[in-house]
Protein backbone atom coordinates (compact mmCIF):
# COMPACT_ATOMS: atom_id res chain seq x y z
CA UNK A 1 0.00 0.00 0.00
CA UNK A 2 1.40 3.11 -0.66
CA UNK A 3 1.68 5.51 1.97
CA UNK A 4 1.71 8.84 0.14
CA UNK A 5 -2.51 8.14 -0.79
CA UNK A 6 -3.75 8.41 2.69
CA UNK A 7 -3.02 12.31 3.73
CA UNK A 8 -5.61 13.94 4.81
CA UNK A 9 -6.67 17.62 2.96
CA UNK A 10 -6.81 20.64 5.32
CA UNK A 11 -9.30 23.30 3.48
CA UNK A 12 -7.73 26.90 2.75
CA UNK A 13 -9.76 30.06 3.77
CA UNK A 14 -9.76 31.32 0.65
CA UNK A 15 -11.27 28.11 -0.70
CA UNK A 16 -14.05 28.16 1.87
CA UNK A 17 -17.80 29.11 0.35
CA UNK A 18 -20.32 30.18 2.70
CA UNK A 19 -23.84 30.62 2.40
CA UNK A 20 -27.19 32.00 4.08
CA UNK A 21 -29.44 29.75 5.83
CA UNK A 22 -32.65 31.13 7.65
CA UNK A 23 -34.10 29.56 10.49
CA UNK A 24 -37.76 29.66 12.14
CA UNK A 25 -37.63 30.21 15.80
CA UNK A 26 -41.56 29.81 15.69
CA UNK A 27 -42.79 26.80 18.34
CA UNK A 28 -38.84 25.56 18.52
CA UNK A 29 -37.61 24.52 21.54
CA UNK A 30 -34.72 26.80 22.48
CA UNK A 31 -31.67 24.00 23.19
CA UNK A 32 -32.78 21.88 20.28
CA UNK A 33 -33.19 24.63 17.65
CA UNK A 34 -29.49 25.85 18.80
CA UNK A 35 -27.70 22.41 18.99
CA UNK A 36 -28.96 22.25 15.09
CA UNK A 37 -27.27 26.31 14.94
CA UNK A 38 -23.88 25.27 15.84
CA UNK A 39 -23.84 22.78 13.98
CA UNK A 40 -24.33 24.72 10.96
CA UNK A 41 -22.07 27.86 11.52
CA UNK A 42 -19.20 25.55 12.71
CA UNK A 43 -19.10 23.53 9.54
CA UNK A 44 -19.53 20.06 10.84
CA UNK A 45 -22.14 18.89 8.62
CA UNK A 46 -19.50 19.41 5.71
CA UNK A 47 -17.15 17.29 4.04
CA UNK A 48 -14.41 19.30 4.23
CA UNK A 49 -15.11 20.17 7.68
CA UNK A 50 -12.11 21.40 9.86
CA UNK A 51 -11.99 22.41 13.65
CA UNK A 52 -9.57 25.16 13.18
CA UNK A 53 -10.91 27.15 11.12
CA UNK A 54 -14.71 28.59 10.39
CA UNK A 55 -15.52 27.27 7.67
CA UNK A 56 -19.31 27.23 8.65
CA UNK A 57 -22.06 28.69 6.98
CA UNK A 58 -24.01 32.22 8.40
CA UNK A 59 -27.34 31.51 10.05
CA UNK A 60 -30.52 34.05 10.07
CA UNK A 61 -32.39 33.06 13.16
CA UNK A 62 -36.12 34.83 12.41
CA UNK A 63 -39.28 34.55 15.44
CA UNK A 64 -37.12 35.12 18.65
CA UNK A 65 -39.86 36.06 20.22
CA UNK A 66 -42.28 32.62 19.43
CA UNK A 67 -39.24 30.64 20.96
CA UNK A 68 -40.47 27.62 23.21
CA UNK A 69 -38.78 26.14 26.24
CA UNK A 70 -39.52 22.87 28.27
CA UNK A 71 -40.14 22.29 31.94
CA UNK A 72 -40.46 24.59 34.65
CA UNK A 73 -37.37 26.82 33.27
CA UNK A 74 -39.96 29.94 32.40
CA UNK A 75 -39.90 30.30 36.19
CA UNK A 76 -36.27 28.61 37.80
CA UNK A 77 -33.63 29.07 34.87
CA UNK A 78 -31.29 31.75 36.01
CA UNK A 79 -28.35 33.23 34.45
CA UNK A 80 -25.21 34.36 36.80
CA UNK A 81 -22.59 36.82 35.89
CA UNK A 82 -20.27 38.50 38.29
CA UNK A 83 -18.84 41.65 38.07
CA UNK A 84 -15.63 41.51 39.28
CA UNK A 85 -16.61 43.85 42.42
CA UNK A 86 -17.33 42.84 45.94
CA UNK A 87 -21.18 42.15 46.11
CA UNK A 88 -21.08 42.27 42.46
CA UNK A 89 -23.07 39.02 41.76
CA UNK A 90 -25.87 39.75 39.38
CA UNK A 91 -28.55 37.45 38.81
CA UNK A 92 -31.58 37.48 35.92
CA UNK A 93 -34.16 35.29 35.83
CA UNK A 94 -34.97 33.80 31.66
CA UNK A 95 -38.68 35.31 32.01
CA UNK A 96 -36.61 38.58 32.62
CA UNK A 97 -34.42 38.37 30.21
CA UNK A 98 -37.18 37.35 27.26
CA UNK A 99 -38.73 40.49 28.06
CA UNK A 100 -35.99 42.54 28.27
CA UNK A 101 -34.71 40.99 24.38
CA UNK A 102 -35.55 37.65 23.05
CA UNK A 103 -32.51 37.63 21.08
CA UNK A 104 -29.89 37.56 23.67
CA UNK A 105 -31.33 33.43 24.43
CA UNK A 106 -30.52 32.17 21.39
CA UNK A 107 -27.15 34.22 21.32
CA UNK A 108 -25.94 33.02 25.06
CA UNK A 109 -27.49 29.47 23.76
CA UNK A 110 -25.72 29.15 21.17
CA UNK A 111 -22.19 31.02 22.40
CA UNK A 112 -22.37 28.06 25.39
CA UNK A 113 -22.22 25.31 22.97
CA UNK A 114 -19.20 26.97 20.76
CA UNK A 115 -15.48 26.98 21.30
CA UNK A 116 -14.48 29.18 24.52
CA UNK A 117 -11.25 30.38 22.56
CA UNK A 118 -10.85 33.10 19.72
CA UNK A 119 -12.38 31.31 17.24
CA UNK A 120 -15.58 30.43 18.78
CA UNK A 121 -16.02 34.34 19.13
CA UNK A 122 -15.22 34.63 15.02
CA UNK A 123 -17.94 31.73 14.14
CA UNK A 124 -20.38 33.42 16.96
CA UNK A 125 -20.44 36.32 14.18
CA UNK A 126 -21.97 34.15 11.49
CA UNK A 127 -25.31 34.10 13.41
CA UNK A 128 -28.12 37.21 12.96
CA UNK A 129 -30.78 36.69 15.38
CA UNK A 130 -34.33 39.25 14.75
CA UNK A 131 -37.61 39.23 16.69
CA UNK A 132 -39.85 39.53 13.48
CA UNK A 133 -40.03 37.55 10.23
CA UNK A 134 -38.54 40.79 8.42
CA UNK A 135 -34.32 40.88 8.14
CA UNK A 136 -32.24 42.87 6.34
CA UNK A 137 -30.07 40.25 4.69
CA UNK A 138 -32.09 39.63 1.63
CA UNK A 139 -29.62 40.31 -0.55
CA UNK A 140 -27.42 37.31 0.10
CA UNK A 141 -30.84 35.06 -1.47
CA UNK A 142 -30.49 33.09 2.34
CA UNK A 143 -32.02 29.19 1.89
CA UNK A 144 -35.12 28.46 4.23
CA UNK A 145 -33.45 25.31 6.36
CA UNK A 146 -36.59 23.27 7.66
CA UNK A 147 -36.60 21.66 11.60
CA UNK A 148 -38.52 18.81 12.65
Amino acid sequence: MNPLSLKTYSVKKKSIVKSWIIMDATNQILGRLSSQIVSIIRGKYKSFFSPHINCGDHVIVINSNHIKLTGKKWNNKKYIHYTGYPGGKKIIFLKNLFNKDSRILIYKAVKGMLPKNRLGRSILKNLHVYHESNHKHESQNPILFKLN
